[in-house]
């Protein structure tokens, strides 16, 4: 089995946050695949299904992103499913608004989520970064990420790319980071222009 990991803060007041991508991520994996409804689990929200022909579990800890590690353990533990096995999603400063990048292991960055998980669980989990962007300066970035996304951000980039992370996971999950990664940006490339007609402005 395979367990993703959407990395968030519980609670209607964060659900639109920068910070909760993660769960965003895997709210539409779970309505693409048609998951069945989110259950309690070991302080969080878990859901199983399939996904490419692969039994899959997805999570959305309920403990804050600070303390995810407190969560995704023990699920992890009982199913007996080794870090190698588990996929995070969450939300990346140092990437561009909408970019995707794959990765098993490295340093937290300063991302508490990730810290947690590292010092309750493990840190040899693939992680799929997503690009939220920085906004310039350092002392900006506790209100940066608990900030929810604007609507042009909502419907410019953010919405195509949660689209995009559920039609490729299958990719995902069958271990295939770089065709995973290939597929979210081929689809979330803008339209090409038709002919005689002048590219959108960026």
């Amino acid at each position: 089995m395979r367990l993703i990991v959407g990395l968030g803060n519980p609670g209607a007041e964060y659900a639109r946050n920068r910070h909760n991508i993660g769960f965003m991520a895997v709210d539409a994996i779970a309505h693409r695949h048609d998951f069945p409804a989110w259950r309690v689990r070991n302080s969080g929200l878990a859901a199983e299904g399939e996904i490419g022909g692969e039994r899959v579990m997805l999570l959305k800890p309920q403990t804050y992103m600070n303390k995810s590690g407190a969560c995704v353990g023990p699920v992890a533990r009982f199913f007996k499913i080794a870090p190698a096995d588990v996929i995070v999603i969450h939300d990346e400063l140092d990437l561009a608004p909408g970019k995707v990048r794959v990765k098993t292991g490295g340093g937290v960055a300063g991302h508490n989520g990730l810290r947690s998980l590292a010092e309750l669980f493990s840190n040899d989990t693939q992680r799929v970064r997503l690009g939220i962007g920085h906004p310039g300066d350092k002392d900006r970035v506790h209100g940066y990420v608990l900030g929810d996304f604007s609507k042009a951000e909502q419907t410019g980039w953010l919405e195509p790319l949660l689209d995009a992370l559920a039609e490729a996971a299958p990719l995902l999950v069958k271990g295939d980071a770089n065709g995973f990664a290939t597929k979210v940006a081929l689809l979330t490339q803008p339209p090409k222009p038709r002919k005689g007609e002048a590219a959108p402005a960026t």
